[in-house]
């Protein structure tokens, strides 16, 4: 059963990254970057990464790609009429990164072994990641905090000389 969802979930994602590159729409692609996420959210779930699964939704589907959306529609950017051309041409260039990808994932299946993978200790609880964070991981993520706020002041610079 683990495994019908696991695919289920794989494919669902994997149909939604598609949807988004070819989608002539933006608020389509953006509505199929929901699914995507909420997807990879359930294939979380299936690893028993249960906070990750809830991190996904609430942060990624749910306030960035709101914000995502409310760009757009603030934007009212039309469809892409000339989405067709500029396609073509990244048929030369995605069918051999496919086979190419293809080729590594294959190798990569073939050479590992059933049960080989030694099973992790973490328990993946919010006490734990927190404990993990603060410890071991504190420059990281202070480093992260940093660059976050950086994005945010230069963002909110660049807004300031359109308005």
């Amino acid at each position: 059963m683990i495994q019908i969802l696991f695919f289920f979930f794989a494919a669902l994602a994997a149909g939604a990254a598609v949807n988004v590159l070819v989608q002539k729409h933006v608020l389509y692609s953006a509505l199929s970057l929901i699914l995507m996420l909420i997807a990879i959210s359930g294939l979380f779930i299936l690893l028993r990464a249960d906070f990750l699964a809830m991190i996904q939704i609430i942060v990624y589907a749910g306030a960035i790609m709101v914000l995502f959306v409310f760009v757009i529609m603030l934007l009212n950017l039309p469809a892409d009429e000339d989405g067709a051309d500029r396609l073509r041409w990244l048929k030369f260039i995605g069918i051999p990164l496919g086979l190419f990808f293809l080729f590594l994932v294959s190798a990569t299946l073939w050479n590992v072994e059933a049960g080989s993978g030694t099973p992790s200790t973490f328990t993946g609880s919010p006490r734990a990641i927190g404990q993990s964070l603060f410890t071991d991981y504190v420059l990281p993520f202070e480093a992260t905090s940093l660059l976050i706020l950086i994005a945010l002041v230069g963002a909110v610079v660049f807004a300031k000389k359109d308005l």
